[in-house]
């Protein structure tokens, strides 16, 4: 029996993990209602911080793996300190609203019910060792606000694990890439700031509950204040993508300069990571990986912007000499993109592009698996589409003859066990086989709405993952 696809495994797969993460919830529930029975509180100050909570957690920022993050999780600590226990995880469970499942009816349920049930058992258990540390260190006579402060670091720091466990493994699940993987590529480096942004919890709390009010006569006043900073404040974190952006979409620019000066090349390279991205996948190569690789396929001939047009655009065969030329620019695409450290785990790709299996490509004169695996598969790719998309000295070739080409050069220009692959994947008629097809595929789909998965979010981090 064939193996049923990934894809439409993911959904019942995510229902399940939501029938997991409802029957933990329920004791935790209990278990905090017996740590601190007080009444929920009044149904204004409830109102109050669940509009809070709603209104921050629509303030996301997106994270590489198509993912966003929220400050939700300062609310939700801000509010241990402002109603009992068991309240906060049903607040963040019934405000944890998205935008895009109220606006989109596409968006699936067991994604919405994901993210509250994750976030509201992230908060649970934050809170129960929020109320452990605090109550320890009370029995140790340190002053109420320096203990609340450490009760709330403790809290702070067991919701961040939790909830940043339960999205990586749903982003993992759908990507079908290692969770460290998916941890590295999208909460790494949010770790430090997050934990240093926990301490404003206290303040929100002590500035609501504050008596005599600070502001307005009403602790609401200066929560809202606060906020204003607190919401430029997620700029820092947006830098990071923006940056990255800023790289990918000058770099999108030049390439696609590069494929416009010839009708030979068009959409050259956004042909090339498809089918590189195919083929990694089928290598199987995951999620993380694969992102990176789709990246460096439609930069690999970044270095022929070094190239005189009078050579890159010659209509006839090349000398010597101007071949010569040409042979540059690999090395010159990785001088120009070194200077970049977001492309530093793409060099190898640039540079290697044209070396070949049995040793005789350029410019290093590589062999086999000394050539990086990523360069393997896109030089294969980056073959195949420029034998199916001809050049003003040579025809186009046919999709089977350029296939019979890659058959004939296995264990001398391309990895044998990639060509293996590339026929299985050929041979199910992928869009990029024919390039006249691709060429209106891409172009039909470019004219299109972006329509991306609907996927889990999170509340430090909401999650939309990417499927390539």
């Amino acid at each position: 029996m064939a193996k049923e696809p990934a894809a439409n495994l993911f959904p019942r797969r995510a229902r399940l993990f939501n029938a997991a993460l409802a029957l933990a919830l329920v004791p935790l529930l209990w278990l905090l209602y017996r740590l601190d029975p007080r009444p929920a509180g009044n149904p204004l100050d409830l109102a109050f911080w669940g509009l809070v909570a709603a209104w921050i957690q629509n303030t996301q920022i997106r994270l590489p793996l198509k993912a966003t993050i929220s400050q939700l999780f300062i609310v939700l600590l801000a509010a241990l300190l402002v109603f009992p226990l068991w309240v906060i995880p049903l607040l963040a469970f019934f405000f944890n609203w998205n935008r895009r499942f109220l606006r989109d009816r596409t968006y699936p349920i067991y994604a919405d019910l994901f993210n509250r049930l994750q976030m509201a058992l992230s908060v649970a258990l934050g809170a129960l060792a929020f109320h452990a540390t605090d109550q320890h260190l009370i029995g140790l006579a340190l002053s109420r606000d320096l203990a609340d402060g450490l009760a709330i670091l403790a809290g702070g720091f067991v919701f961040y694990f939790v909830n940043i466990t339960l999205v990586a493994y749903m982003v993992a699940l759908y990507t079908e890439s290692p969770l460290l993987r998916v941890w590295q590529a999208n909460f790494s480096w949010l770790s430090l700031s997050y934990l240093v942004l926990t301490p404003v919890a206290l303040l929100f709390a002590r500035l609501y509950t504050a008596n005599p009010p600070v502001l307005g006569g009403w602790g609401g006043w200066p929560v809202l204040l606060f906020l204003v900073p607190l919401y430029y404040a997620r700029f820092h974190w947006d830098e990071f993508v923006r940056l990255k952006d800023a790289f990918e979409q000058t770099v999108e620019t030049l390439m696609a300069t590069i494929d416009a000066k010839d009708r030979h090349t068009r959409l050259h390279s956004e042909r090339v990571a498809a089918i590189a991205v195919d083929l990694a996948k089928a290598a199987g190569l995951d999620a993380v990986d694969r992102d990176k690789l789709r990246l460096g396929a439609r930069v690999h001939d970044i270095g022929k912007l070094a190239i005189p047009d009078h050579i890159l655009l010659k209509p006839g065969r090349l000398t010597d000499e101007e071949f010569a030329r040409i042979k540059e620019h690999p090395v010159k695409g990785e001088e120009l993109l070194s200077k970049a450290p977001l492309f530093s785990d793409i060099l190898p790709i640039v540079r290697q592009h044209h070396e070949r299996w049995d040793g005789r490509g350029y410019p290093d004169g590589l062999k086999a698996t000394g050539i990086h695996r990523w360069a393997r598969i896109v030089a294969l790719a980056d073959a195949y589409e420029a034998m199916t998309a001809g050049r003003p000295y040579r025809p186009a070739k046919t999709p089977e003859a350029a296939l019979e080409e890659v058959l004939d050069n296995a264990g001398t220009q391309f990895d044998p066990e990639l060509v293996a692959l590339f026929k299985e994947l050929w041979e199910r008629d992928p869009v990029w086989r024919d390039r006249e097809v691709f060429l209106r595929t891409y172009s039909s789909e470019a004219s299109s709405p972006d329509s991306s998965p609907a996927s889990p979010a999170a509340s430090g981090p909401a999650t939309t993952p990417k499927r390539n």
